[in-house]
């Protein structure tokens, strides 16, 4: 390829670092590229809670705009930020090999983590009781939230938004006794604390870890050479965490999690949806042939709304009304 591909990224330290990877990547294959920086209205707006300011594409419907607009040629994006139907006039060109899809405790105290049950480097598997029992901690996540409710209804949640390194210093100057961040965002830019351990018991986000390349439709030249980034395993799996996501019509609101994993020639499934206020929960888990594919996750949503996450996800929409 002879044209310089131009690569559009949001200018957080986290978004340049997956852009740039994918810059490496290129040129390894002979491909010459620039990055372009554009600022998204999700790091414009630090204080609103992310599920206040309608987060579906938050974070991608401006690079979507200066892809769409011939301003760019690509887009880097955090998998799980991108909608599950993507803008008209966009594709997927690529998703890249997956780095942890967990999340973490960002802790302040060296008595938190046995406080909440983690000993020798393992997580209680009963629910309590422990010492802490009015914790306060911070997350802009639902998910994250919910999740956490339930495992600790008695404990308190202040909002905490911007880049990862905006949100390690407010956890330095608050009263929190910590915080939650994904641990692929710290990890890959060098940041995780040693106060930080894996939340094994928490569900991530659907593609929570997996970073997407878009083009433009008909761009083929530029298609095929992202194509070559591309790592199928983590696609089958983040899509059908996706899937889930979409049958169940749900977005940053509804605290729904997915993990989709390929062991040997089986796909492993994990979902749940949870009330906003951790007090209830619907799981499910499924095993099936690797060929099944991404629709695993459309079989799994089907059926975990039949179980009564349906009456979960119909409830936080009339108190959204």
């Amino acid at each position: 390829m002879t044209k310089v591909v131009r690569i559009g990224t949001r200018d957080s330290q986290l978004a340049v670092w997956q852009a740039t990877w994918v810059q490496e990547l290129l040129k390894e294959k002979g491909v010459a590229t620039e990055l372009v920086y554009i600022k998204s209205e999700g790091d414009i707006d630090l204080v609103t809670p992310l599920y206040e300011i309608g987060v579906q594409g938050i974070f991608t419907k401006t690079l979507d705009a200066a892809l769409l607009s011939n301003k760019i040629d690509i887009a880097v994006h955090s998998m799980k930020d991108v909608p599950t139907q993507l803008a008209k006039g966009i594709r997927e060109a690529a998703v890249l090999k997956r780095a942890s899809h967990k999340d973490i405790l960002v802790y302040k105290d060296d008595h938190v983590p046995q406080a909440l049950g983690y000993v020798n480097g393992e997580w209680s598997t009963n629910h309590g009781p422990w010492t802490m029992d009015h914790g306060l901690f911070a997350t802009s996540s639902v998910r994250r939230k919910a999740q956490w409710l339930n495992r600790y209804p008695d404990h308190q949640f202040d909002n905490l938004r911007g880049n990862v390194n905006t949100r390690l210093r407010k956890l330095e100057e608050s009263n929190w006794q910590g915080a939650i961040f994904a641990a692929a965002g710290l990890e890959r830019i060098n940041l995780r604390p040693e106060k930080a351990i894996d939340l094994d018991w928490m569900l991530p986000a659907p593609a929570q870890g997996a970073v997407m390349v878009v083009c433009r439709e008909g761009e083929t030249e530029i298609f095929n050479s992202c194509q070559q980034l591309h790592h199928n395993e983590t696609a089958i799996c983040a899509h059908a965490e996706r899937n889930f996501l979409r049958q169940l019509m749900g977005g940053c609101a509804t605290p729904i999690s997915a993990l989709a994993q390929i062991q040997g020639d089986e796909i492993f499934f994990k979902g749940n949806v949870v009330s906003l206020d951790g007090r209830e929960k619907v799981d499910i888990s499924t095993t099936v042939s690797v060929t099944v594919g991404p629709e695993i996750g459309t079989e799994a949503g089907q059926e975990i709304l039949a179980m009564g996450a349906a009456e979960i996800i119909q409830a936080i929409r009339n108190a959204g009304k």
